[in-house]
């Protein structure tokens, strides 16, 4: 059937040259509309809830809010894992979802849920879904930097809350803008409780009065003359002098002002998120979500455009200052890699010219290389892949197979051209015997060629086989490099015989002309005449090399993925619970001073706390400073980015925190999909909170003494301080004060909930009612809070409640509905599997969980669990495949088993480059020993094409072989058609090398996934064209005429 195909392709050149020049043009219009990105989104599809219940303490959210929720929606159809979190004043609800479930599916159905459980919560709790985004959308975060010191923080937050936050929304693509850092204005209203004894009022009655004299509405219609004329009425308190005029009731016509009992002040409402820029002191800023899968390169420049125009509309001295763009890593990963594809490009070039010396014979290949990486971007386009890291290394990794069929399929046509000179001595070929040679080469190798293409494509099938982040994280590079491989198939056995017919003309060199060739023959003859001399003893020695390589495997460490380097940094240290705002805001601003101290260092911006964004549930305690760098070229001669953060870890001395270092999308992406920003994470659940801290604290000191760990930390579930304020229901009830009336004054008068909000234009500002701070601010000036009763007395708060200070979980965590703990364990210097595998031996040695306490290993090491397992079963099936479609190739059980035994010498230099690399095996690694085995399988097609075809000219009809036939036609099949095969491993080699050079975002996924394809392609080769005769010889010798010599 491929031979019809060649033929037809010949006789139809005109159309294959058409349809190739259509396919160029499809490509690069392909190219130009192909979305870019710097990783693969590599979150689940997730739903995200949020319920704000403000001033509720966690324990509070988590009774009643967290706890019917998670329930809730662990029901719904699809629903995987749901983590919830419970802290000050705010629930999150994160809801994962099977594999391939589309998101606005997943969020319709999570709406229905929420509709249901909605009346089964308090009646102030609002639940929001979040952004259609995950944390992989965080692209770009900027802050507001006042440089002329005349704009209060206050001023910053409403800028960002009520203009640029809107005027941002509007650029496509983006899902979020969240406002972090700075304060929101509040107008508080400071009850003085002698006045408000003094006039009998209680807080009830303020409380109302604030309510009812803020509002607006309106009348219906009047009609004056021919007019309609439409009623309105005003009525919003818009500055303090409406306040200081509310009336709250009327004594014998004598009105009573709100200004005779309270004193009214704008100031900061209660902050949950602090921001702070280079340790200069507290910012507004914000952080733009993208929607999820969409464009990122282009959603960030038309950001960067929006922005602009939008600084002009700032106050003066008003600064928008980037803090974090992801355009630059997008940027540099892509020209890495293209600039990659450019070098292997030129490589290959060189060395068919070398082989081959021929310009125009080179050219066919090289013409076939662009169109394969063409022809995978158009099939890239319409699946939806972005183009990244992963997906251009898909095709960086493929370009030394892509032309390794045009290269065999050429080098045939320069043998046939050869002979038919020898067969034709002084004479030219005419046109139509040009034809005729490119069409009887290209069907002598072209069937067994696209068979060994076919091999390398589907050897990815494992690759396909992988779920969850690994699977999105690797299916990009697999799908790219299937693409290129099955259009340079096609192209192979179309485009090429029709090139090779045009081009291919003139003065072709003999292949003995070339040095190259009899250098290779001169080294190759004697050692082949070694091993068929001995062939069993070369079998010894092959199994031997395989069984040494033990060695170097029983010593490589496991990892799930390279560090990535993203080209910034995420500084995330551990802060004691129960910090304050302020005490946060002095301690970001201490370790951003520190951070800035390093030469290399640009900017560094702090946040403590969370930013309003359902994608963000950080406590207070979290400190997350994103460091930006100085371009490479500004560095300090040898400083690289494992240095630097050796050296920001010793700069950064902070007593009471531990710190941890991790790229900032890689940690977002493992925060969101297991909730662990280290690269282990050990999950301790259960429903005693004393249960799961007493394991938790246990296990946290077990886990530090294992080698390798720089820091283990469990989050503390008791180590928030709490004023409790025990209501005895019988001593208030003898005051006539009820537990709904205490709980108003505690929740308002001490907490400060906010009562309502003023709208002023587009801007809304909460309206805040409290006691002085002098009466609240101690245990002992708490229980002398005076309550002014229905009846007009007042009561210390001390004769109604027990007020006492206590600790408390300053926030709380469940998963599936279970209470969880998390212990963050970093590693460094070693290698995660066997790190994790110590821990796990030393935890169940020296802690006893106590009754209803489960444990599971998360982070990247549960990842990398995934895939092995998943490898396991897809990687038999993948060899199976290769022997089916080598036995369709040659229509041979014994020449496909004798392919197939010679793929584990690949292993032989794949693990010892690996080893000696100090390279971890990795999910990129396995990707690379997988993709090995592909052209490993091909090399040995090859090998046994050429020796069939020798036997075949050798045998006469009819006549059994002899012992010097099969000799003959050995040394025929492998010496002299040495430079096919060498070729092809040089050009493969070739196309790999340029990514083991240099640096460059990517690179390090990439180099992991070339070493073993290296290594693999020196010992492969090498043994195959020693194993490969030996093993063939013995196998024909049963074929020879009897009584013919022996070994």
């Amino acid at each position: 059937m491929i031979a019809s195909v060649i033929r037809w392709s010949i006789r139809n050149r005109l159309l294959v040259l058409l349809a190739s020049i259509l396919l160029a043009g499809w490509g690069v219009w392909a190219l130009q509309k192909a979305p870019l990105d710097a990783l693969p989104d590599l979150s689940d599809v997730q739903v995200i809830v949020r319920a704000t219940y403000p001033g509720k303490a966690p324990q509070v959210i988590e009774d009643q809010v967290t706890y019917p929720l998670t329930t809730t929606m662990l029901t719904v159809p699809g629903a995987s894992t749901v983590r919830g979190f419970s802290m000050f004043g705010d629930a999150y609800v994160y809801i994962l979802f099977e594999d391939g479930t589309d998101p606005y599916w997943a969020r319709s159905r999570v709406l229905e849920s929420l509709s249901q459980v909605q009346s089964s919560l308090p009646p102030q709790v609002k639940v929001a879904l979040g952004p259609d985004a995950t944390g992989v959308g965080w692209v770009y975060e900027y802050a507001l930097v006042d440089r002329t010191g005349k704009h209060s923080l206050a001023d910053l937050r409403a800028l960002q809350d009520w203009t640029l936050k809107f005027e941002l929304k509007t650029v496509p693509n983006v899902a979020e803008v969240a406002s972090v850092g700075g304060m929101v204005r509040q107008y508080q209203v400071i009850l003085n409780p002698q006045s408000m004894r003094a006039l009998n009022i209680t807080h009830q009655q303020v409380v109302s009065a604030i309510q009812d004299a803020n509002q607006e509405g309106g009348g219906a219609l009047l009609e004056m003359g021919e007019a309609e004329y439409m009623v309105r009425t005003s009525g919003y308190l818009k500055k303090l002098a409406d306040f200081n005029n509310v009336v709250i009731t009327v004594r014998d016509g004598v009105p009573i002002l709100l200004s005779q009992v309270a004193e009214l002040r704008e100031g900061p409402e209660i902050r949950r998120g602090v921001a702070e820029l280079n340790g200069e002191g507290e910012v507004a800023g914000g952080i733009v979500v993208m929607r999820y899968g969409k464009n990122a390169l282009e959603t960030i420049n038309a950001l960067k455009v929006k922005l602009q125009q939008l600084q002009h509309t700032l106050p003066p001295g008003v600064e928008i200052v980037p803090v974090y763009d992801r355009s630059q890593l997008i940027e540099h990963a892509i020209d890495t890699l293209s600039f990659k594809l450019l070098e292997e490009f030129l490589v290959v070039a060189v060395v068919c010219a070398l082989f081959l010396s021929h310009f125009r014979s080179a050219l066919v290949a090289m013409v076939t290389l662009p169109l394969g990486i063409l022809g995978a971007f158009v099939v890239m386009h319409y699946q939806g892949v972005n183009a990244n890291i992963m997906s251009l290394g898909g095709i960086a990794i493929a370009i030394g197979a892509m032309v390794d069929a045009a290269i065999v399929m050429i080098e045939n046509m320069h043998k046939v051209l050869e002979q038919w000179r020898q067969r034709h001595p002084g004479q030219q070929p005419t046109s139509k015997d040009y034809w005729h040679i490119s069409e009887q080469a290209a069907v002598e190798v072209g069937p067994a060629l696209f068979c060994s293409l076919l091999i390398i494509t589907l050897s990815f099938i494992p690759v396909f086989s992988l779920q969850a982040q690994e699977g999105r994280m690797f299916a990009p590079l697999a799908f790219t490099k299937t693409y290129a491989m099955a259009v340079s198939a096609g192209l192979g056995i179309t485009l090429v015989p029709v090139l090779m017919g045009y081009f291919i003309r003139g003065r072709i060199p003999d292949e003995h002309a070339n040095p190259i060739n009899r250098w290779l023959i001169r080294m190759y003859q004697p050692l082949l005449a070694a091993v068929l001399a001995r062939p069993k003893t070369t079998l010894g020695i092959s199994a031997l090399l395989l069984v040494l390589t033990l060695f170097p495997l029983s010593r490589l460490g496991s990892e799930f993925m390279p560090p990535l380097d993203e080209g910034d940094l995420l500084y995330m240290p551990s802060t004691l619970p129960g910090i304050s705002a302020r005490e946060a805001a002095q301690l970001l601003q201490l370790t951003d001073r520190l951070i800035k101290t390093v030469p290399e260092v640009d900017t560094v911006f702090g946040k403590a706390g969370r930013a309003e964004t359902a994608t963000d549930p950080a406590p207070l305690t979290m400190l997350e400073t994103t460091i930006r760098f100085k371009p490479r070229d500004q560095w300090r001669p040898g400083m690289t980015m494992d240095k630097l953060v050796s050296e920001l870890d010793s700069v950064v001395k902070v007593p009471g925190i531990a710190n941890v270092w991790v790229p900032p999308i890689r940690n977002r992406l493992d925060m969101l999909a297991t909730g662990i920003k280290s690269p282990v994470g050990i999950k301790v659940n259960g429903s005693n909170i004393a249960d799961i801290e007493q394991a938790a604290s246990q296990i946290e000191q077990v886990v530090k003494q294992v080698p390798g760990v720089t820091s283990a930390l469990a989050e503390r579930l008791a180590g928030g301080r709490y004023v409790d304020i025990d209501i005895d229901r019988q001593r208030a009830a003898r005051y006539g004060v009820s537990v709904k009336e205490l709980q108003s004054v505690v929740s308002t008068l001490v907490g400060g909930e906010n009562i309502a909000e003023t709208i002023e234009g587009r801007a809304r500002y909460p309206i805040n009612v409290r006691y002085p701070r002098e009466i609240r601010d101690s245990l002992q000036k708490l229980r002398e809070l005076p309550v002014v009763t229905a009846t007009g007395g007042q009561v210390p708060l001390a004769e109604l409640a027990d007020i006492r200070i206590t600790e408390g979980p300053p926030m709380l965590k469940s998963e599936n509905a279970r209470l969880s703990d998390w212990i963050y364990v970093d590693l460094r210097g070693r290698d995660l599997k066997s790190a994790v595998e110590e821990m796990q031996q030393v935890v169940a040695q020296q802690v006893k969980l106590p009754a209803g306490v489960s444990l599971s290993w998360s982070g990247q090491f549960e990842y990398l669990e995934r895939a092995s397992a998943q490898l396991k079963i897809v990687l038999p099936v993948t060899l199976a495949i290769i022997f089916v479609l080598l036995f369709v190739t040659f229509n041979s059980v014994s020449d496909a088993l004798l392919i197939m035994a010679t793929l584990p010498f690949a292993l032989i230099g794949g693990v010892w480059l690996l080893y000696l690399l100090d390279y971890n095996l990795s999910v990129a690694g396995a990707v690379g020993f997988i993709a090995l085995a592909g052209v490993a399988a091909e090399f040995g097609v090859i090998m046994v094409l050429y020796l069939n075809q020798a036997l075949a000219k050798h045998r006469q009809p009819g006549q059994p072989l002899s012992h010097q036939q099969l000799m003959a036609a050995i040394s025929e099949g492998a010496v002299l058609r040495v430079r096919p095969k060498v070729m092809t491993v040089a050009t493969i080699m070739a196309g790999l090398l340029p990514i083991m050079w240099g640096g460059g975002a990517g690179s390090e996924v990439m180099q992991r996934i070339a070493a073993p394809m290296i290594g693999g392609m020196v010992s492969a080769p090498l043994l195959s064209m020693l194993v490969i005769p030996a093993v063939y010889s013995l196998l024909h010798r049963k074929d020879e005429k009897p009584g013919a010599e022996a070994e």
